[in-house]
């Protein structure tokens, strides 16, 4: 790229920041609060940010897990749940929550909203942005917490911290794995795709899109360019002035997007697992479909709607059964980078 063409980019890419930032702004206008008890946020807690909709299922384990970590407040925006979630959120001690009736997809799926709640509440913080089907595993996440590991990260100069989602999913047809809210849902999702995957590096934004696993596998194998991309910046030390462009798969200013060694070696990273393939997912797909709410281009992921309500079973011969973070750092799916 031309030094001209670099300064025209980077140009675009402030104004675009800023663009999206004063979207942020006139969301917040579509936001009420439910409980608001980020005046219990203390300096240097770690905040996680949350859009969900109809996630009670799931989400006494997301919080179980992400408490264990080390996240001392959850800042949530409810998109219009009938099936309890604000009411169990709402109960919470270590949670703020927000509600909106507006459109999940014309918030840029809820990042708007979250963009508001950030630039509020999330300046100076190390703050996670995940969906309530995402958990987050790193290098000795068992024996050294979130606060271990941004102390890593800033000892090394960093101020994000990138992962690969990794689709879970079980053996068999997927509605005939029952779930209970609060169990351990890796005891049903217990397998992955290992070694499917495909990496390069968007030239304007410098961040890695990933695409692969079982959904590129099963859903998107006649058109593998339209997999969802599987790569994320979800925690970051966060500035008023920052802003995820999409989702949490590249962030403003770039430079946040280069969670990568550039000279050959490996950086510190993890894994989100993803808990989409619960039961669950087979009669939600259907109201999704309806709702075209999820994606851009909803219509292009018509079949891939039509293909979960079929109860699909997912595993195949050449799929992995998950044993732990060493496991997938073995696999390359995740890296300890020198921090030993």
């Amino acid at each position: 790229m031309s030094v001209l063409s670099e300064a025209w980019t980077a140009y675009r890419l402030r104004w675009k920041r800023r663009r999206l930032l004063f979207r942020a702004l006139r969301k917040r206008r579509q936001l009420r609060p439910v409980m608001d008890r980020t005046n219990r946020v203390a300096p240097g807690d770690i905040l996680c940010f949350s859009t969900v909709r109809n996630e009670a299922v799931r989400l006494p384990y997301f919080l179980e897990h992400h408490r264990a970590l080390g996240v001392r407040h959850f800042l949530f925006v409810d998109n219009d749940s009938d099936d309890g979630t604000r009411e169990y959120l709402q109960a919470q001690e270590d949670v703020s929550l927000w509600r909106t009736k507006a459109s999940y997809k014309l918030s840029r799926f809820g990042v708007d909203w979250l963009t508001w709640l950030q630039i509020r509440h999330g300046h100076g913080h190390w703050c996670l942005t995940l969906d309530a089907d995402e958990i987050l595993i790193y290098p000795h996440h068992e024996t050294r917490p979130l606060p271990a590991l941004v102390e890593r990260l800033e000892q090394s100069g960093r101020d994000s911290f990138g992962v690969l989602m990794l689709d879970m999913y079980p053996k068999g047809p997927l509605a005939q794995h029952d779930y209970a809210a609060g169990a351990d849902p890796f005891e049903r999702l217990c397998w992955f795709d290992g070694g499917n995957y495909m990496i390069r590096r968007k030239p304007d934004l410098h961040n890695l899109w990933i695409q692969g696993g079982v959904r590129a596998r099963r859903f998107f194998a006649d058109r593998p360019e339209r997999a969802p991309t599987m790569g994320k910046m979800p925690l970051v030390k966060w500035n008023r002035r920052y802003a995820y462009v999409s989702s949490a798969h590249s962030l403003l200013p770039r430079r946040l997007n280069r969670v990568y060694d550039e000279g050959g070696g490996e950086r510190l990273s993890g894994v989100l697992l993803h808990t989409k393939f619960l039961n669950t997912v087979v009669d939600r797909s259907a109201e999704e479909k309806r709702r075209q709410e999820h994606f851009a281009n909803s219509d292009l992921y018509d079949s891939y709607y039509d293909a979960l309500t079929e109860n699909p079973d997912l595993w195949c011969p050449a799929s992995t059964r998950l044993i732990g973070w060493r496991q997938l750092e073995a696999m390359g799916l995740m890296s300890k980078g020198n921090w030993i």
